[in-house]
């Protein structure tokens, strides 16, 4: 019997429509010019120190955008991310310069501390069925005024800082706080890459990401199936408190010092990011690597702004803009996606 022949086309084309539909190429088109435009301008922004300089925000902002951009794929928000990144900060610096104890050991507490709050917020989503936007909106409201109201009970004003002199702070800052060597770059960056390694890993090559994308695109379906949902969603916000644990710790440890008010607006961008690299606001479309990307077009924009000399207020027009462009395309894309299913 002769083989039939395969028209070399249909793998190309089957080839393309896979990567037209990946929820993350219009974050890397973004990247692209953002990167371009800024380069072309500025000689600063291409130079290794620029690049180190704009990498910075981005690696904080990765590690909770690649966060917030798994539990928006398994359907849910989480407005208190920004502020328990002070709350962790806070318990850190609190512990180890008012209390005395080890930096390593007031880490501890404070990671405890995180995924007992992202426990709850899942809890309290998947018991009651509330709107995860109420739900962490109030603990959000909730944080904050313990932030405030502990931090001037304790210290008299609104900031906690001395963390230098603690225990075992030289040690957690060059694992947490410090630079890469004497290249400027800083360790948040290799945290940022492990963060976005695994969970990138959890969500195409595991079981339980193929159960964060069935909770996200349709609860009852995946209810019906044998899928945990009320447990994933749970492990979701835990994982969105772990690093927002991460990030506190980060930036306590580099700065020495946590204002009351830290983290306080940093869930929009948190969501923005996750929006630009793919992710749907109604759940079940996403990628890490696309929350990844996004951080580097914030990072890259926050800084190239000032590398230019431009009023630092076009930052934020740009960054909505940037999130109306997204939305658009993630929407676009998603409507091919399941043109090209059917």
């Amino acid at each position: 019997m002769s083989s039939v022949a395969v028209d070399e086309r249909l793998g190309e084309v089957g080839r393309v429509r896979r990567l037209l539909v990946r929820p993350e190429l219009g974050a890397v088109v973004g990247a692209i010019v953002v990167f371009v435009f800024f380069a072309s301008q500025s000689a600063v922004f291409r130079s290794v120190s620029g690049i180190a300089n704009w990498l910075d925000p981005a690696a904080t902002l990765g590690i909770m955008a690649v966060a917030i951009a798994l539990l928006m794929i398994g359907g849910e928000f989480d407005l208190s991310a920004g502020v328990l990144t002070g709350t962790t900060g806070l318990v850190l610096v609190t512990l180890s310069t008012r209390f005395g104890l080890n930096v390593w050991l007031a880490m501890l507490v404070g990671l405890a501390v995180a995924l007992a709050v992202g426990f709850a917020n899942g809890l309290i989503v998947t018991r009651t069925r509330l709107p995860s936007f109420i739900v962490t909106l109030g603990t959000f409201l909730m944080l904050q005024g313990i932030n405030l109201g502990v931090t001037k009970m304790i210290t008299g004003t609104v900031q906690v800082s001395g963390l230098r002199k603690a225990p075992g702070f030289e040690s957690a800052r060059v694992v947490f706080g410090g630079t890469i060597g004497d290249s400027g770059f800083r360790v948040a960056i290799i945290w940022w890459i492990l963060v976005t390694i695994v969970a990138s890993w959890v969500l195409m090559r595991s079981r339980a990401g193929n159960w964060i994308f069935a909770v996200g695109g349709n609860e009852q379906a995946a209810r019906a199936v044998g899928v945990p949902a009320a447990r994933t969603k749970i492990a979701l916000f835990m994982t969105t408190a772990f690093a927002a644990w991460l990030v506190g710790s980060i930036m306590a440890l580099r700065f020495t010092s946590v204002q009351a008010n830290a983290g306080i607006g940093q869930e929009f961008i948190y969501i923005i990011a996750a929006v630009i690299g793919g992710c749907l606001l109604t759940g079940g479309y996403g990628s890490a690597i696309g929350a990844s990307i996004g951080a580097i077009i914030f990072g890259m924009a926050d800084k190239g702004i000032v590398f230019l000399g431009w009023d630092a207020d076009w930052f934020m027009f740009f960054l909505g803009a940037m999130l109306l462009l997204a939305t658009l395309a993630n929407r676009m894309v998603r409507r091919y996606a399941e043109e090209v299913k059917h």
